[in-house]
């Protein structure tokens, strides 16, 4: 065992397997994270943190678990049974199930945004923990499937997929607070949040049906919406910073007129 790692080590293309390996599950990382800070920002204050690190926790253990079966994993690509000569894979239809769970929810949320009900608006829980956890463990278990399948097509060896998991589940431990803090301070970005999960949404029920979509179009997409958004939230704060400024400067005559008086 410890001959083959050594060998392992010794390869360069390991190495290059390791280093895209690691960064793209920490990009497919980013949509189970902004998932789980919208989920847990509905929990008591006190309650978000746990439920976070519950929900990344959840996530490694079930892809390393996953990885310990992966010779099954492979086989959940194999046809099961077709429609109009279209074959389907468990595959497929957990792409499927979790992209319309993802559409279901991230609609619910939109729709709870514009029009919350009377406990929401004065900013009650509307989840339990329970459900929180549970719904976070359902969308671990879809990416997980994918990432993993991804994976496998480009390296064999387990101890690299191993140690690509354990980063991108440190760098998603570390972010999960700093998101979740800035979604909940910032309610535009929320919506813009809840956008993006309706397009993983529909990307993974258009891969379940056997169109591929480019991942790099996906997330170009991504970056260039946080961006406009980002111009968006810095030009709302100059004018916020501005508009006090000026009322500044009109407050500070009157208030020399009243000492003077």
């Amino acid at each position: 065992m410890l001959e083959s790692l050594t060998q392992l080590a010794a390869d360069p293309a390991v190495w290059a397997a390791l280093a895209t390996l690691i960064v793209m599950e920490v990009v497919l990382g980013i949509d189970n994270l902004i998932f789980i800070s919208i989920l847990t920002n509905k929990l008591p204050v006190e309650q978000q943190a746990k439920a976070r690190r519950i929900g990344i926790g959840l996530a490694a253990i079930l892809r390393l678990a996953l990885l310990g079966a992966v010779a099954f994993i492979v086989h959940l690509t194999e046809p099961v049974f077709s429609i109009l000569g279209k074959g389907f894979s468990w595959r497929d239809m957990i792409l499927i199930g979790g992209g319309l769970f993802l559409l279901w929810k991230a609609t619910k949320e939109i729709h709870e945004s514009v029009d919350p009900h009377p406990e929401e608006a004065k900013g009650g829980a509307s989840l339990s923990f329970a459900a929180v956890i549970g719904q976070i463990l359902l969308l671990d278990l879809v990416f997980s499937i994918d990432s993993i399948i991804t994976a496998v097509g480009m390296t064999e060896h387990v101890p690299v997929m191993m140690i690509a998991v354990i980063v991108a589940v440190t760098v998603m431990l570390l972010a999960a607070n700093p998101l979740s803090r800035f979604i909940s301070a910032n309610p535009t970005v929320v919506m813009l949040a809840l956008g993006f999960l309706m397009m993983i949404g529909m990307v993974l029920i258009a891969e379940g049906f056997g169109a591929h979509v480019p991942k790099g179009y996906i997330y170009t997409a991504m970056a260039f919406s946080a961006a406009v958004e980002g111009l968006n939230m810095l030009a709302r704060r100059r004018k916020r910073a501005k508009g006090g400024g000026e009322a500044a400067a009109k407050a500070a005559p009157v208030q020399r007129r009243a000492g003077r008086g």
